[in-house]
């Protein structure tokens, strides 16, 4: 897309800290990042969010997830990890450039990727799975 930003630094159109690039993705450190070694897993193909991703490259971004989780784990020696993926701006996201937040977690970070849990109704429960068993099948 002309005037993506994360196409333009996944193409390597604008400089970033690139930690990994092979044909498919370029892994940049975040330039605001939520706790020491934040990544992104930036596709070098523009689809807007999860849902306009090819599933053969979905599947190569999480498993490229996991790669970067592992090696970023070790180099930073942290003591936990998120992975995020936000679809929306009501889900959080700001560049509407599908794009992985891979998030070392350490002790005491302050780092808030957590909710209140809620309670699952059997009504909700069975309407949520009538309509979704609906749209798989």
């Amino acid at each position: 897309m002309e005037n993506c930003i994360f196409c333009k630094i996944a193409n390597g159109e604008i400089p970033a800290a690139t930690l990994y690039e092979d044909e498919n993705f370029r892994v940049i450190l975040d330039l605001g990042p939520a706790s020491k070694g934040h990544a992104l897993i930036l596709p070098k193909s523009h689809a807007a969010n999860i849902y306009e991703m090819p599933d053969e490259l979905a599947g190569k971004a999480m498993i490229l997830a996991k790669k970067m989780a592992g090696a970023l784990t070790k180099a930073l020696n942290c003591d936990g990890f998120n992975i995020v993926q936000n679809n929306g701006e009501c889900a959080g996201q700001t560049v509407f450039h599908f794009h992985m937040h891979l998030i070392p977690r350490y002790k005491e970070d302050g780092v808030g990727i957590t909710w209140t849990p809620g309670s699952l109704t059997d009504e909700v429960k069975e309407e949520i799975l009538s309509k979704v068993q609906a749209e798989l099948s």
